[in-house]
């Protein structure tokens, strides 16, 4: 048994027929199971994503597990930048995928912890790739945060403007 389970319905995944080019991601909702060391952890790669996308909307949550990806855009991230291999590949694909200036789309999905479920996570080996990543994604934003702000300003500007009376 895994060590969570998400929750999908065919209406969820009709998403991706509708919008064949989206990126469809799951937004966690979680159940009283989830450890309590796992819900506050998460929230440290979240800060980082935050960080490296320079927002707090494009990535609303980079660790849930349902991804619907596009294949085009994500062979030209893993062939141009490539990405991790492991518990880090979610993570970074989504900020490449961000810096790149697409648009991610958010569907609620259910997640709960089994008793005795099985973890795949290598808590000393991912933990250090993971903070490599993290340290490699911050050095990227640095000399992309002009474009990434730009990018932001504009959003927020033709946001104003098609909500103007």
């Amino acid at each position: 048994m895994p060590l969570f389970q998400l929750s999908r319905t065919v209406d969820d995944l009709d998403a991706s027929r509708r919008e064949p080019n989206a990126i469809i991601c799951g937004r966690p909702l979680f159940d009283s199971s989830i450890p309590l060391v796992r819900y506050c952890s998460r929230y440290i790669t979240h800060v980082l994503v935050w960080l490296q996308t320079l927002s707090f909307s494009a990535v609303r949550d980079s660790m849930c597990g349902f991804r619907l990806y596009p294949v085009r855009p994500v062979l030209d991230v893993v062939d141009q930048d490539g990405v991790g291999t492991r518990m880090d590949f979610d993570i970074e694909l989504l900020v490449k995928l961000v810096w790149r200036g697409h648009e991610l789309c958010w569907i609620d999905t259910r997640v709960s912890y089994p008793t005795n479920g099985v973890s795949h996570y290598r808590l000393l080996s991912d933990n250090l790739r993971v903070a490599g990543m993290h340290a490699r994604l911050i050095l990227g934003m640095l000399w992309r945060a002009p474009i990434l702000l730009w990018r932001r300003t504009r959003r927020a500007v033709r946001t104003r403007t098609a909500n103007a009376p």
